[in-house]
């Protein structure tokens, strides 16, 4: 619930989080062929958001309704 978050995480800030932080580690494990694994990276933010939304970094509603981001290929 947002009243529980002290400080709100944009979009932005998640994704630029996860494409510093989580986003490597997709690469290095699912794509040593150099090809791009779309399920691999979507399951990997949706992964990431559910952290956020379960650390009240990002509130329930963020949860629900933000997008794939450009990097996972959406």
């Amino acid at each position: 619930m947002a009243s529980n978050i002290y400080r709100v995480m944009t979009r932005d800030q998640a994704v630029n989080e996860f494409e510093m932080f989580v986003l490597p580690t997709v690469i290095e494990h699912y794509e040593q062929d150099g090809i791009i694994d779309g399920p691999a990276r979507r399951e990997a933010w949706n992964n990431w958001t559910d952290s956020l939304c379960k650390d009240n970094q990002i509130s329930d509603w963020q949860y629900a309704n933000w997008t794939q981001p450009r990097c996972c290929g959406a």
